[in-house]
């Protein structure tokens, strides 16, 4: 079962690759998408075990991302066949090839327990971003490829020089040298807690830069602003969590390790920083995409500061894993249609969205009062959760920065959204040919419906995983 979650998508790769038609190649994506998302389903109702070595377990929180992750590829999968309709100007066999290979390696991210190969696979879904990110071709997606992978790959150099630095530990420890997380959980309490501290503050920085906490967040803008849409939906939704996966590791490893308190404190403080830069970079944005960039940093920011709170908050930032995963597929795959339409991702520009693309530009409102926390969708229970969490536990100043920031970044998106879907289409504005098409508006409405079906309903199997999540993070006396 391990095995088909990884070469499926390998396989869907090489078929793309080998197929001469532009117009077949997002419908093979979709349909090797759909293979995934059965053979995730199919995991999560029967566990398989865990393999030989060790090496390969789906535990609670694997599942979690695993489930989001999937989801949101075979939405973006779906929608990609209506996308390349209208982008027919340039050829989709790198875009659709990379898209597997990086379903693929993300799927390993969720299922490995060897530190090694999570960092393996985490470099592997940064690499294959890279060719996506430059699929328009010009000179400014170029150069947020190259920011892209130039600050991301030295992320990810600094967590492996966190993961020498665990594996040192266990040699000063006189242990068996070992990067298999079971293993060093077993033997926390004999490592070297020198080396284990040094550990812990290359893994934050290496994995915070990868899923773009402030102030290391500085690739976001671009990339996210000149991706196509369903890219950064991939981007913001997918890698993210993957990213923050490895952050849980690391939690894991340190409830262990008794120095717990060192880690969420610096993980508080991170997460009220990317809240807070969100918050000021937000206001008045005059790209729409990379307004979006900045609620990826401030729903990053979130996450860490529940991660840092404990207790409660932890279930709070399981739920917004999948919250914010799928609400962000709303908002970048309708803002895609929407820079289709216009041909413009400028809010001077972009005016009227209602009347020109009603079902667009209606996603893209929705997805706007989803994200900034507003019943009754998905992320307002996530963020509830961690605000209680914070002021139960007596965090007073936490919890009035994190509502004072959330009431900024509402109004800073709000300034920016409403006057884009509101109002007169521009006299002015650009003609295209796209047209809202069932193809193009299904896949976000369909994600839009479940972000509010969570927020009014938790199914109960879904409420046991993200529970037995928050267990694996509990902090013992």
């Amino acid at each position: 079962m391990f095995a088909a979650l990884i070469l499926i998508p390998l396989i869907g790769a090489a078929a793309t690759w080998l197929i001469p038609s532009d117009r077949l190649r997002p419908k093979m994506l979709a349909l090797f998408s759909a293979f995934h998302v059965g053979i995730t389903i199919r995991m999560l109702m029967v566990t398989p075990p865990e393999s030989a070595g060790r090496w390969f377990h789906l535990d609670a929180l694997g599942k979690i991302v695993l489930l989001s992750t999937s989801v949101l590829f075979l939405a973006c999968a779906v929608y990609s066949i209506g996308y390349f309709y209208y982008r027919q100007e340039r050829s989709n066999r790198l875009l659709c090839m990379w898209l597997l290979v990086c379903l693929s390696a993300a799927s390993l991210v969720t299922i490995t327990h060897h530190l090694g190969l999570m960092w393996v696979a985490l470099e592997t879904t940064t690499i294959c971003m890279a060719p996506l990110i430059y699929f328009n071709r010009n000179a400014r997606s170029i150069e947020a490829t190259w920011k892209y992978l130039l600050i991301c790959s030295v992320g990810v150099a600094l967590a492996l020089i966190g993961l020498y630095f665990l594996a040192y530990a266990t040699i000063v420890a006189k242990v068996e040298p070992t990067l298999l997380l079971d293993d060093l959980i077993d033997g926390a309490g004999k490592l070297s807690s020198g080396w284990v501290h040094g550990a812990f503050v290359f893994l934050l920085v290496g994995f915070g830069t990868k899923m773009g906490l402030a102030p290391l967040h500085t690739w976001k803008p671009d990339a996210y602003g000149e991706a196509p849409g369903l890219v950064g939906a991939l981007l913001s939704g997918g890698l993210v969590n993957l990213a923050f996966l490895a952050l849980l590791r690391v939690y894991q490893l340190c409830v262990a390790t008794k120095e717990i308190a060192f880690f969420q404190d610096s993980l508080v403080v991170m997460g009220l920083i990317s809240m807070v830069t969100a918050a000021v970079f937000m206001a008045r944005q005059a790209d729409f995409k990379r307004m979006l960039a900045y609620s990826s940093v401030e729903h990053v920011g979130i996450m860490a500061v529940a991660l840092g709170l404990g207790g409660k908050a932890i279930f709070g930032a399981l739920f917004h894993i999948l919250a914010n995963g799928l609400t962000k597929g709303v908002l970048f795959l309708s803002s895609g249609n929407i820079h289709r339409s216009y041909n413009s991702k400028s809010t001077e520009h972009v005016r009227g969205a209602l009347r020109r693309l009603p079902w667009s530009g209606g996603l893209f409102l929705a997805g706007f009062i989803a994200i900034t926390g507003s019943p009754p969708f998905a992320p307002f229970i996530s963020e509830f959760t961690i605000i209680s969490s914070a002021f139960i536990q007596g965090r007073m100043l936490v919890g009035a920065l994190f509502l004072l920031s959330l009431a900024i970044i509402f109004i800073g998106m709000a300034l920016t959204v409403l006057p884009m879907v509101m109002g007169e289409v521009p006299v002015e504005s650009e003609t295209t040919l796209y047209r809202d098409t069932i193809g193009t508006v299904g896949p976000p409405l369909v994600l839009l419906l479940l972000v509010l079906m969570l927020g009014v309903w938790i199914p109960e199997p879904l409420l046991g995983l993200l529970r037995d999540g928050a267990l694996l993070l509990e902090v013992k006396p």
